[in-house]
């Protein structure tokens, strides 16, 4: 059976394919009978799903997680995609290619990493260059960055999605601390460690979620650890370079109501602040254009921004256009409508406008 991804449905059509569950709760309508709501996914996306027909069996088979062939037909349910299933029967995981439900980073980690490498070395402060390199290359450290991700649902949530923010993050660094006149060492340093230790606040795998140390620690105070574990090592290291780069990392949140210990108080600390907070917005904006089920060019509410969000290109002209092309294009604009031809047969007005306000006057 052919695989059909989630971006390529179209409406009203019937299919079969495999999808992974991503969530699956039983509900209950207003007249009392249970259904199923489904949020199926692949590596194109996530599917708004219902089975109406409650089966005790299915709740026991079907969970979260599992493969599933489900055959039904597409909708549209106040303008997104939302697929009714007619049937579902559960997978072996064995049967199918993971890499068809699992979504990516554009590019190659291998070549991201060695790219992030290639920032570190260039570092002009000694102490900051051999924290970084020390810490990047830990065996374990390495292989779990390549493939992370930096957020579980929203914020860079996609394998290599992590590697993918955090060298973002840092080519911002290099070129922003130079426009803004600030120690370039500290604001790359604070880009490269700020979420690297999701990698222990997360799991990896088809669905991510959070660790116990991610819900009990979480992956700031993490950073604080790695910081002292890595610099503890390097003969020398000044204490007031460590307790900065910390303050950095304590900071990044931004605003206390955000999860901040403490606010940025140094350029550095605040300019790492802006950083994350510009790669993840404008990373979430990226997703929603390529995964959002809406129709037309605009999204579905999206919560976690507060908006919904335009998702065509804008219009670009790299030449003048003439006026009779620019009107071609938008024929789909209201036209004024012509009065209707007039009737030999109608019949005439019995009083004119003009009869009606030839006595009027108006007094000075």
């Amino acid at each position: 059976m052919t695989k059909i991804f989630i971006a390529d449905l179209q409406g009203k059509e019937e299919i079969e394919s495999v999808f992974l569950v991503k969530i699956m709760n039983t509900m209950e309508g207003k007249d009392g009978r249970k259904y199923f709501n489904i949020i199926l996914s692949d590596s194109s996306g996530d599917l708004e799903s219902r089975l109406w027909n409650y089966s005790e069996e299915v709740e026991k088979q079907i969970t979260k997680n599992s493969f599933v062939k489900v055959r039904g037909k597409v909708n549209f349910f106040q303008g997104r995609k939302q697929f009714i299933i007619s049937s579902i029967q559960k997978v072996d995981a064995a049967q199918v290619n993971e890499d068809d439900f699992m979504m990516k980073a554009a590019k190659n980690p291998e070549a991201m990493y060695k790219d992030l490498l290639a920032i570190v070395d260039k570092l002009s402060d000694v102490y900051i260059r051999d924290l970084l390199r020390s810490i990047i290359t830990d065996g374990e450290i390495a292989r779990r960055l390549k493939t992370w991700q930096a957020g579980k649902s929203i914020h860079h949530a996609y394998k290599s999605g992590l590697l993918e923010h955090i060298l973002s993050c840092s080519y911002l660094a290099v070129n922003l601390s130079h426009h803004y006149k600030v120690n370039e060492n500290y604001v790359v340093a604070g880009c490269i460690l700020h979420d690297l230790c999701k990698i222990y606040e997360l799991t990896d795998g088809l669905n991510v979620e959070y660790t116990e140390e991610g819900k009990l620690v979480g992956h700031l105070v993490k950073g604080l650890e790695i910081v002292d574990r890595y610099s503890y090592k390097i003969k020398g290291f000044p204490h007031h370079m460590r307790m900065h780069l910390k303050h950095i990392l304590l900071a990044h949140h931004g605003e206390y109501e955000y999860g901040s210990p403490k606010i940025p108080q140094t350029s550095e600390a605040f300019l790492v602040h802006l950083i994350d907070m510009m790669d993840s917005k404008m990373g979430t904006m990226e997703m929603i254009k390529k995964t959002d089920n809406a129709t037309g060019h605009w999204s579905g509410y999206v919560k976690h921004l507060d908006r919904i969000v335009y998702k065509a290109e804008l219009p670009f002209y790299p030449e003048y256009v003439s006026e009779d092309i620019e009107e071609e294009k938008h024929e789909h604009r209201e036209k004024p409508v012509a009065p209707p031809a007039k009737s030999k047969n109608a019949p005439e007005p019995k009083t004119s406008m003009a009869k009606m306000l030839s006595g009027l006057k108006v007094e000075d």
